[in-house]
């Protein structure tokens, strides 16, 4: 539809900002008011906080991510890439995931591109470096770290062993914490099936080049997510860094080495590099420049939010916190969608925008089953918690804000079955190239060799 018979507001991105901000235009809108669209080059949402308890089976992938299709019945969803943003002519370049790329016009425009993993130049780490940033990469994750026990397990040169069992994780906020604890949870419990290999044949390294883990929870909370980990036998190393990984060879910059089959890559985020080709006013980190408003700084047409977006924190701000901007976590990211989706709808019907303002209400981790730490912010008092309970806390809010009451159902679900089934430790590499096998079979059979005859095979023998 054109956008001459009705404005089109143009969603670019698919994810908990780009999800949300369209469910609040379409619910906030009058029935042929505007065209939705969203542009994402998946089909569907992934829930990011639940990445590491996927990796370590004790949710289905399938239940961590939103079909937005389905989700999203009333608005135009297509599968593909914003290449290019054309703000005077108001058109957007979409190149799709099969075909020709195509203009297409639009009134409104919503950056909700989220962020990617943030990398740097070190040697080995593009061909040995596994992210978690996706349900992908954490299926991945899952299997690999399984195959690497079925390695162990099936020779007995103790240099590939040692190789094999040996896991390195770089990065200590929510994301290297949470999954090295998950795995670690994991790969204990999947030894007890495994005759001549156990968890004390496996090492887990955790490497950080601050001065502490989990520095969103605090420095107290922090110190007992490290000690924590420090007793199931993870080893953290702290102010250093990774300086190469070529061929498994890791290398510490505080001079340690070890070989290693496994290296997760956790190490923060940064704003997606295509932001870079739209024209928007940047920040100094590649972020989108907001306004309170969530409206791009020298625009009444373009709002941005989530990972991708710099968001000035007008709470912190009014507390005397100068250049206080929102973090990239999603306790931000919902409540801004639904501002953000408020505000688009108020723009198109000329009403004032409403700023985005939210104190922070604290922080959750999962360290592994029944294990975890959570600071609550209730006004000026913090409560901390941790163990079983802070787990607790960490599974209901995050349970609670998982989107739609399907995938809601979906998780409690899976959570309530491991309470009374083990967890499974099947590994299916296999996955990630499942016509291996019918290739191999479909290959010609090879020509059976030609019998010489017995004549010139005694003549050949007397030769």
């Amino acid at each position: 539809m054109s956008t001459t018979e009705r404005p089109r507001i143009l969603v670019v991105g698919g994810g908990y900002v780009g999800l949300y901000a369209a469910r609040r235009i379409l619910k906030k809108m009058r029935y042929g008011e505007a065209t939705v669209t969203v542009v994402d080059p998946r089909s569907y949402m992934t829930y990011q906080p639940f990445l590491p308890e996927t990796a370590a089976g004790s949710i289905s992938p399938r239940h961590v991510v939103v079909p937005l299709r389905r989700v999203l019945p009333k608005a135009e969803v297509l599968t593909g890439r914003v290449t290019t943003i054309d703000q005077d002519r108001k058109v957007a370049t979409i190149a799709p995931l099969v075909g020709e790329a195509y203009e297409l016009p639009f009134d409104y425009l919503v950056i909700a591109l989220g962020a990617v993993s943030r990398t740097f130049p070190i040697p080995g780490l593009a061909e040995q470096g596994i992210g978690m940033k996706g349900v992908e990469e954490a299926i991945g994750l899952r299997n690999h770290v399984l195959e690497q026990l079925d390695k162990a397990d099936s020779t007995t040169d103790e240099e590939i062993r040692r190789k094999a069992l040996t896991f390195v994780f770089v990065g200590g906020g929510f994301a290297g914490a949470e999954t090295i604890g998950e795995v670690e949870d994991m790969a204990r419990d999947a030894a007890k099936y495994y005759k001549t290999v156990s968890r004390e044949d496996m090492r887990f390294i955790l490497v950080d080049a601050a001065d502490k883990i989990l520095p969103e929870v605090g420095p107290k909370l922090g110190t007992y997510g490290k000690e924590h980990l420090e007793s199931r036998g993870v080893e953290i190393y702290l102010s250093t860094s990774m300086d190469s990984c070529v061929d498994g060879h890791v290398v510490l910059k505080n001079g340690l080495e070890v070989d290693s089959n496994t290296i997760v890559w956790t190490a923060g985020v940064k704003p997606n590099p295509v932001l870079s080709r739209y024209g928007l006013p940047l920040g100094p980190r590649g972020h989108v420049d907001t306004q309170p408003t969530l409206q791009v700084q020298g625009t009444d047409y373009i709002w941005a939010a989530g990972d991708n977006a710099q968001v000035p924190d007008v709470a912190a701000r009014k507390a005397g916190v100068e250049n206080a901007w929102c973090p990239p976590n999603a306790q931000h990211a919902l409540r801004q969608a639904k501002v953000l989706g408020d505000n688009v709808v108020s723009g198109m019907r000329g009403f004032p925008q409403k700023e985005y303002a939210h104190s922070n209400k604290g922080a959750v981790a999962g360290l592994g089953l029944h294990k975890g730490v959570a600071m609550i912010v209730m006004g000026k008092m913090k409560i901390k918690l941790k163990g079983r309970l802070a787990w607790y806390m960490h599974r209901g809010y995050h349970g609670l804000a998982m989107p739609t009451w399907n995938r809601k159902i979906r998780v409690f679900a899976d959570w309530t079955l491991a309470m009374f089934l083990k967890r499974e430790v099947v590994a299916l590499g296999a996955l990630e190239t499942p016509r291996e096998e019918f290739y191999e079979a479909a290959k010609p059979a090879p020509a059976p060799a030609v019998a010489q005859p017995e004549k010139t095979q005694e003549k050949a023998k007397a030769s």
